[in-house]
């Protein structure tokens, strides 16, 4: 069968990302990712997500050129770690594209917030290497609106995705992120969508997953798992999403979610409401307090 077309969303600086990314984070963190990469470009995949603090952008860059797949037609991400002492954005990015072997990625991200002394500069440097041709794109990751504020407050160029942890146990705690990014026609992107089922089994969002999982299986007449209806939802939602998987039927299973029909309005419903229920982020936990107390100091990850 034919895969999918993975359709794609339009970013404030007129470029286009498709809606669904392979992730070489989470458990291929650290690893040798290069199969993986590889194998999940030969089923599908088009939009490959990485990071320097990953600490596996080599493999993935081989995993890139094993795929036999031209360059141009993938759309790359990697994510600005904190920055060694007398490095700059661009000396990090340029090593990148080397272990990424490639001279230009499609998006670059500051991955967190809180590592970088000095943000503003930063994003200066970022909006530099955008200039020069080494990014397409640039945007953040884990952001809440304070530190997007003091980006906004220099920019020249605003960013254009906010990845952000996004599944139904975090919604309720994200509502102000997402709203303040789509006033500021920032597209949040969601990493860690299938945390609930996941991390956090056995939650009430889980009952509800079932059930429309069991309802989508009978009207499109083929089996629909738990996390094709997560994907189906931030889908509904507007949201691209990053997933990974070490597993090529998972591969396939995410890539045949973009086929199906889309959830109801009742059901996406219903799992924004069992997600309020129960609070459960994966990492960046210091997201809350800030989200919640715009004047507050966010803690450092030294």
């Amino acid at each position: 069968m034919t895969i999918p077309t993975v359709p794609t969303v339009t970013l404030n600086d007129g470029t286009s990302m498709p809606l669904v990314a392979f992730g070489s984070g989470t458990k291929h963190r650290g690893t040798d990712a290069s199969k993986h990469i590889a194998d999940a470009i030969k089923a599908g995949f088009r939009h490959i997500d990485c990071a320097q603090m990953y600490k596996n952008e080599e493999s993935v860059g081989k995993g890139i050129v094993e795929s036999g797949v031209p360059r141009v037609e993938l759309y790359i991400t990697t994510k600005l770690d904190r920055l060694p002492p007398g490095s700059t954005v661009r000396d990090a990015l340029k090593v990148s594209l080397t272990r990424l072997r490639t001279d230009y990625v499609d998006m670059f991200l500051v991955h967190v917030p809180v590592v970088h002394d000095d943000l503003e500069s930063v994003w200066r440097d970022m909006e530099a290497c955008r200039l020069e041709g080494l990014t397409r794109s640039i945007g953040v990751s884990n952001f809440t609106p304070v530190f997007i504020e003091r980006i906004l407050a220099i920019a020249t160029v605003p960013p254009a995705v906010n990845q952000i942890e996004l599944h139904p146990y975090v919604l309720k705690a994200s509502l102000p992120i997402l709203e303040y990014s789509r006033k500021q026609t920032i597209v949040v992107s969601s990493w860690g969508g299938l945390s609930s089922i996941a991390r956090f089994s056995g939650g009430p969002a889980d009952p509800v997953l079932s059930r429309i999982a069991t309802r989508h299986s009978a009207a499109c007449g083929q089996a629909v798992t738990q996390a094709q209806v997560l994907q189906l939802w931030l889908r509904k939602k507007g949201i691209p999403y990053v997933t990974t998987t070490a597993k090529a039927e998972r591969m396939a299973e995410y890539l045949w979610s973009l086929a199906l029909p889309d959830i109801t309005n009742e059901d996406e419903r219903e799992i924004n409401e069992a997600g309020s229920l129960l609070h459960r982020r994966f990492l960046c936990l210091w997201m809350d307090d800030v989200v919640d107390n715009p004047a507050a100091e966010a803690p450092r990850l030294d």
